[in-house]
């Protein structure tokens, strides 16, 4: 028995709806098939963009999408994805899989599936072979609603108002596929290159500098130094591996218990990162006004046997559904300075939300997760104290439980709640302080029979929400039970005296 103490009238940051953000990249079916369909498909669309991936993401309230990369998004030009599409040039798309992009999704595509699926757009620019002028110009492109070259262009093609973007990356991964900057390189770069972002409207845009590979502290401590009095977010970038071996990142599926348990060490790592780049970003930055943006996050195993490599097509299993579930209430406690995160990537690559084949679309147990957690999404961080037990592998141990909560502006209580261990079940008890008797509920996703158990198109429902059975409240104190490898969300409803 865990009992968590949780104080229910102490509110903490607030967790910012973006943390529940997206990522869509030009790599592999993500954008073309999983979105893109065109306007001429069989597959029923709305303007090119399939209906069933709308309705699906539309569930799920995505508050910002993040797009066009991604190591694409430093070969991107804006320019060859506007006009006429049979007018667009094609380019090669070097990093995945060596493909042809005909550029047929470009801005007003991008910007009409945000506003079908209700997201902010979040545009990363090009710094690793684009230009200053090129980035100004898109900017204005989007965003000027008075006269100019740009809102004329834009105007000729279709889109009379601005979009009045607001979130915009300068740059991605500089130290890496965007230019293997030095960060004192690329701080210079960066103070450069934003000084042309221009507000074109009462609302400024957020500037989002590229930050660090993982644990690369010195990059956040030169950003931090050199520039973070023009920025508003700083990114971080971190990837969960089955083996912890970038060269050998294991399966999807088929794997074993001790696979399980290394996977989900690996994705608690994301904690100590948090804290030690939130700590460097504290000493420049003690009110926190830059936000750490986590805008690559998620699993990345091995591809599909039988699919492009260059794809990053992968199954998602329970064992994705804990890694989000673990992520997300590693989000919500370190709110203060975690204002959006982006998880890699929203339709076919990685640790998608939805996978497709031709017609057909299949929901994954990842997308169960940010269903059931998007009740966090703008609600007060509570306070909850408790000491989990170990989940132990070998000599090595975890903790067993994750778990955050939250109240909502209706006052309603969440608790997030992930059970590690692949073996055993948990008995949890909540300790409302505060609260004399409430009404309580929940749901619960678990695998069925097996640690891989995941959904296919044969048999789309093998891993879904279900409700949490044996769910009790007394007095102030709510007891259930965690079954193995599982993931849940308690919803308290305090009766009023």
């Amino acid at each position: 028995m865990v009992k968590v103490l949780v104080h229910t009238e102490t509110r903490k940051s607030q967790i910012n709806k973006n943390i529940y953000g997206q990522f869509s990249e030009h790599l592999g079916r993500c954008v073309y098939e999983g979105i893109w369909v065109g306007e001429d498909s069989p597959i029923p669309n709305t303007d090119g963009i399939r209906n069933d991936v709308i309705e699906a993401l539309k569930q799920l309230k995505v508050p910002v999408l993040r797009w066009p990369g991604g190591c694409f998004a430093d070969e991107y030009h804006w320019e060859d994805g506007i006009g006429p599409r049979e007018n667009r040039p094609r380019m090669l798309n070097t990093h995945w899989g060596g493909v042809e992009e005909n550029n047929h999704f470009g801005t007003h595509e991008f910007m009409r599936l945000c506003e079908l699926i209700g997201a902010e757009p979040y545009i990363c620019g090009n710094v690793g072979s684009g230009t200053v002028y090129e980035m100004q110009q898109w900017v204005e492109y989007m965003n000027n609603g008075g006269q100019s070259p740009m809102a004329s262009l834009r105007a000729q093609n279709g889109q009379e108002e601005p979009w009045n973007v607001k979130y915009f990356g300068v740059g991605n991964e500089s130290w890496g596929c965007g230019g293997n900057m030095r960060p004192e390189y690329y701080a210079d770069l960066y103070r450069r290159y934003s000084t042309y972002v221009r507000n074109y409207s009462a609302e400024p845009v957020y500037k989002i500098a590229c930050g660090p590979n993982t644990a690369d502290y010195h990059w956040t401590e030169v950003l931090m130094r050199e520039a973070h009095h023009l920025m508003n977010g700083l990114s971080l970038h971190y990837y969960t591996t089955g083996t912890g071996i970038w060269e050998k990142k294991g399966s999807a599926t088929g794997f074993t218990s001790e696979e399980w348990f290394t996977t989900l060490k690996a994705t608690l790592y994301m904690e100590e990162l948090i804290v030690k780049h939130s700590a460097i970003m504290d000493k420049y930055d003690p009110d926190k006004k830059v936000g750490l943006i986590i805008d690559e996050w998620g699993t990345w195993f091995e591809v599909e046997p039988g699919t492009n490599p260059g794809f990053l097509y992968q199954q998602n299993t329970v064992r994705d559904a804990l890694v989000a579930g673990i992520n997300l209430n590693l989000f919500h406690e370190h709110s203060d300075r975690v204002t959006m995160t982006n998880i890699a990537q929203i339709v076919n690559v990685l640790q998608a939300m939805i996978l497709t084949e031709g017609a057909n679309m299949v929901l994954t147990p990842t997308y169960h997760v940010f269903d059931m957690y998007k009740v966090h999404q703008d609600a007060h961080l509570l306070e909850s104290q408790y000491v989990s037990p170990s989940y132990k592998m070998g000599d090595e141990e975890i903790p067993q439980l994750s778990l955050s909560s939250s109240v909502d502006h209706e006052g309603h209580i969440h608790v997030s709640a992930c059970n590690l261990s692949h073996a055993d079940s948990l008995n949890v008890e909540l300790d409302l302080q505060g609260i004399e008797d409430a009404v309580v509920s929940g749901q619960v996703l678990v695998s069925s029979d097996k640690l891989d158990a995941h959904n296919s198109f044969d048999n789309p429902a093998q891993v879904a929400p279900k409700e949490l059975q044996g769910i009790t409240a007394e007095k102030g104190n709510v007891s259930f039970t965690l079954p193995a490898a599982s993931v849940a969300v308690i919803k308290i409803v305090p009766k009023k005296g």
